[in-house]
């Protein structure tokens, strides 16, 4: 017994086991390929070695779950697609991501086909638990490949894998693999090339369940014409979970509710209830298997992740671990992505520059330096510390103490009434409020789903950071506090954890108003602490940088030409002896987004905003960075001389009448203050409608975030004034 990876695993074979891959004939070779797992197996460390950079993600249709899907060469150099399928623990789909996982496996989403083989990736640390969606997905009636992952670990934890008598056992090749050092992959893509021999597999069960099993799957092969393989695999898992006859009425027009409804009524005679002991015989037969395949230490084993955990989640000291770790990222932050946004800065305005020697003077060349370089370019900028934040974050998640920080948190969510599940989309909020309101489908209670969803927007996702960063860059001193942390860095930080205590104070109202009642109880898993795998945080930098340019080039873009248009239209025409600055503030005075800023002026002044930081709040409706570039725009074109990067510098210069500073550093703190709760994302409304299948919740969250924010930027503005502060 032993759990390194060697050739001789890839080669054994006993007589009846699944034979090594034939790839001499093309049909033999699986084009479309499907991983699936246990959260926390490692499943998404094997898709990145497979896959690489050669990634695409979007969501299924009809659902917010994402979908992963990527190309991997295989040993002899074809080119096949591998899905990763949301992580799960079995089929017995209880949530939408373990919907999708079971509907791909069966074949029943009309535009993602049935995969020609399963990759399922196994913890070898927790391989009893694992094994039991192993089991399931063999019953499908797909070839099956096990890619026993992580026996490094198991090791660690003094368990042997036996991987020939597991293999043996249930038949399915099993390739041994330390996916995040590498070791294995290579033996995996082997498989990838050709089936592996069929395998009829089943979990023993009562008589009566498989008598009905076979006479359901004979209608369902009758009336759906699919084949025997996928009719069994149909039959069995509606016998097992009611929900999914309703995906097969949607899918082929066909109601078996009442066929199965008289199964269950013949089993209950017979003194079987299918949804209680189909599990507990599977995990009987499950177990005899690991006490055969596995040989365990007499004696607990304290590993690294115990130790660790003794400090880390500490109650008293873990949650100031926490925060310190927290500061540290937002330091950084702030401090390591400054050359970086130097150099961009730059080169945008080298480039602004270009335009404006090789293109005339005129409407279009305006467009080109003050709408597209000037507005869309202020945002590109601030592309280094969205990538910083995602480098901290991938290093958090894929190290494993995220999910301490959930643990972490679990305490204080539940006091102020917050369900421990609420913590991954809220946590998910940071990047964006979409994604993280999508993640809510995990929490089962609509009334906790709910309350999640209200309070999602009050984290600071990334579109925030450019807001922050430029209000920061111009008017925080970069001063030390206790000659340790710099004072820019420390507002950045309290930005961030004003939206986490305004989420659980408005929490708490809601909890004992809107959603009166205690959270369900919560349990999680903590994996082991382990190397965060450069490839992995590398990917998801790149896929977050991906997001932020597109929208860059697509949505603040076209703001940005909108916007450029009205501050640069109806022309003003100069009047003799009107100096060159004069002229500038004229246009920009009477054009239609000036007059429309004017307008709502007075609606915002006791914020301490102006009119053009009102033309700023109404542009970042479409996304909250537009107010980065509106404000780039509109100095660019209503500032003589101006360049496209000079922002902070004209917000400093800007001068009221009197010749008092337009902004200040009260000014600067009301307005993120305003950005930190109030919701100025039309795409976060539009999610929120679609996730509540209700305009009425939508409508409530815009009118009391607005309202929130408007009244603390009222009481940060005002009260600072009354103390000589602005």
């Amino acid at each position: 017994m032993n759990t390194t990876v060697t050739n001789k695993h890839l080669d054994a074979r006993a007589p009846g086991d699944a034979a090594a891959p034939d790839s001499s004939s093309p049909n033999h070779q699986p084009e479309f390929i499907a991983l699936v797992g246990n959260p926390n197996a490692g499943k998404t460390t094997v898709f990145n070695a497979l896959t690489g950079m050669r990634q695409k993600v979007a969501n299924y249709p009809g659902v917010t779950v994402e979908r992963k899907e990527g190309k991997c060469r295989t040993a002899s150099g074809r080119n096949v697609t591998i899905i990763d399928l949301p992580g799960t623990y079995s089929l017995e789909s209880r949530s939408p991501d373990e919907d999708v996982v079971r509907d791909v496996l069966l074949g029943l989403r009309e535009e993602t086909p049935r995969p020609d083989m399963v990759v399922v990736v196994v913890d070898a640390s927790n391989l009893e638990r694992n094994l039991y969606l192993v089991t399931q997905v063999a019953e499908l009636g797909l070839p099956v490949i096990i890619a026993l992952n992580m026996l490094d670990l198991a090791t660690s934890y003094g368990r042997e894998v036996d991987v020939d008598l597991l293999q043996k056992r249930l038949g399915i090749p099993v390739i041994p693999l330390v996916a995040r050092k590498g070791r294995g992959v290579d033996d995996l893509r082997k498989y990838l090339d050709a089936f592996p021999d069929e395998v009829r597999w089943r979990v023993p069960l009562p008589s009566v369940v498989r008598v009905e099993q076979e006479n359901l799957a004979a209608e369902v092969n009758e009336q759906l014409l699919v084949d025997l393989g996928l009719a069994d695999a149909l039959a069995l898992r509606m016998l097992s979970n009611e929900r999914l006859t309703r995906q097969v009425r949607l899918r082929w027009g066909r109601n078996f509710q009442p066929r199965i409804a008289a199964a269950h009524s013949r089993m209950a005679a017979e003194g079987v209830v299918l949804t209680s002991q189909g599990p507990t015989n599977r995990y009987h037969w499950i177990s005899d298997l690991c006490r055969d395949v596995m040989r365990v230490p007499s004696h607990e084993i304290r590993t690294l992740t115990d130790r660790l955990d003794r400090v880390l989640t500490h109650r008293v000291f873990g949650p100031f671990i926490f925060l310190g770790i927290m500061a540290f990222i937002f330091q950084s932050i702030y401090s390591w992505a400054q050359i970086p946004m130097e150099l961009i800065s730059s080169a945008l305005t080298r480039l602004g520059g270009l335009v404006t020697t090789f293109l005339p003077p005129g409407a279009l060349t305006s467009l080109l330096v003050d709408g597209v370089i000037g507005g869309a370019g202020a945002v590109v900028v601030f592309l280094p510390q969205i990538l910083f934040l995602f480098f901290f974050l991938a290093l958090l998640d894929d190290s494993g103490y995220l999910s301490r920080a959930a643990f972490i948190m679990d305490k204080l969510m539940s006091s102020v009434g917050l369900h421990g599940r609420s913590f991954i989309p809220l946590m998910s909020s940071f990047a964006c409020a979409i994604p993280g309101i999508m993640a809510t489908r995990t929490i089962d209670n609509r009334r906790d789903r709910l309350l999640t969803i209200l309070i999602a927007p009050l984290m600071s996702c990334s579109a925030r950071l450019p807001v922050y960063t430029l209000m920061i860059g111009a008017f925080i001193p970069d001063t030390r506090v206790w000659g340790i942390f710099h004072l820019p860095g420390l507002t950045l930080l309290s930005m961030y954890f004003l939206g986490i205590l305004f989420a659980t104070g408005v929490g708490w109202v809601f909890r004992h108003t809107l959603f009166k009642g205690q959270p369900a109880p919560f349990l999680m898993e903590l994996p082991p602490y382990r190397p965060p795998v450069l490839r992995n945080v590398v990917i998801s930098m790149w896929e977050q940088a991906k997001v932020f340019l597109l929208r860059a080039g697509t949505v603040i873009l076209a703001v940005s030409i909108v916007l450029w248009f009205l501050v640069s239209y109806p022309r003003y025409v100069a009047q003799p002896g009107e100096s060159a600055q004069v002229v500038a503030g004229q246009q920009i005075r009477l054009s239609i987004a000036g007059r429309l800023g004017r307008l709502i002026e007075p609606v915002v002044k006791p914020l301490g905003f102006d009119w053009k930081i009102a033309i700023g709040l109404i542009g970042s409706f479409a996304a909250r960075e537009v107010l980065v570039s509106t404000l780039s725009t509109v100095y660019n074109v209503g500032d003589a001389g101006a360049t496209s990067v000079n922002l902070k510098e004209s917000l400093r210069k800007e001068r009221e009448p009197d010749g008092r500073p337009v902004y200040t550093p009260l000014v600067a703190v009301s307005l993120m203050v305003y950005f930190v709760l109030a919701l100025q994302c039309m795409s976060t409304i539009a999610i929120v409608r679609s996730e509540t299948n209700s305009w009425g919740w939508a409508l409530f969250m815009v009118a009391y975030l607005t309202s929130l924010g408007y009244v603390a930027s009222l009481i940060v503005y005002q009260a600072g004034r009354s103390l000589g502060w602005g």
